[in-house]
């Protein structure tokens, strides 16, 4: 029987002038892998803010199953440019995630954790190499695996591959569809690219200004859809 982790009902969002998001609505079931599409401005963003509880919508609800507490979430953020002369190697900054440490070293747990998580990113290679000498896709999947340290269920990704070459693009989202698959992992990826959500998501939310469409990617049969205003 398919559960759901996250559940989103009547959600509107109001900035001074301008309503954001009007009575949005969809369910993410556990282990599914859901984009969300649309132009700038719509809220996609602004959606994934009230997800992560630092925005209050003007009105509506988001649920979590079984409970808030229960559900750990994985934030992978839009491409930063880091400084080539950045010094900490991959591996030590994918650690920095545990920062919260009692002591300035890392248990024999926490090292084998790294390790692992720099093998299913695959940037195990290439470990000791400075950060700000690292490729885009690279730095991108250093983000993803430092998120991954805390083994979240629910992964959402920002627009992660916005800046990113079609080669870095699929070498990120094959990884998150790996991990999806392999392991259950709920994700949310924000993107622009049709052809990414079509060939990695199970289920789509095509956010247009007041409206919105969710439902199963095969639904997505025209990637023109920016101009279609219809409420789901």
């Amino acid at each position: 029987m398919t559960e759901p982790i996250l559940q989103v009902r009547n959600l509107s969002v109001s900035f001074p002038g301008k309503q954001v998001l009007n009575q949005v609505g969809f369910t993410l079931n556990r282990g599914r892998f859901l984009c969300i599409l649309g132009e700038n401005g719509v809220g996609k963003t602004t959606l994934i803010r009230v997800i992560l509880n630092q925005l209050k919508p003007a009105s509506g609800s988001v649920r979590f199953f079984p409970s808030r507490r229960a559900v750990r979430i994985g934030y992978v953020p839009q491409f930063r440019n880091i400084d080539a002369d950045y010094p900490l190697s991959i591996k030590d900054f994918v650690s920095l995630n545990l920062a919260k440490f009692k002591w300035p070293w890392l248990t024999r747990k926490e090292r084998a954790s790294v390790h692992q998580l720099l093998i299913k990113t695959n940037l195990d290679k290439i470990r000791n190499r400075p950060l700000g000498k690292a490729s885009g896709g690279e730095k991108q999947r250093a983000y993803l695996a430092q998120s991954l340290l805390d083994q979240p269920n629910l992964l959402i990704l920002d627009e992660s591959t916005a800046s990113l070459d079609p080669v870095a693009k699929v070498e990120l989202l094959d990884v998150v569809k790996w991990l999806n698959q392999s392991e259950q992992l709920s994700v949310i990826f924000i993107t622009h690219d049709v052809p990414l959500a079509r060939k990695y998501a199970d289920d789509y939310l095509l956010l247009t200004p007041g409206h919105y469409q969710f439902g199963e990617i095969g639904e997505l049969e025209n990637p023109n859809l920016w101009g279609k205003r219809q409420h789901a």
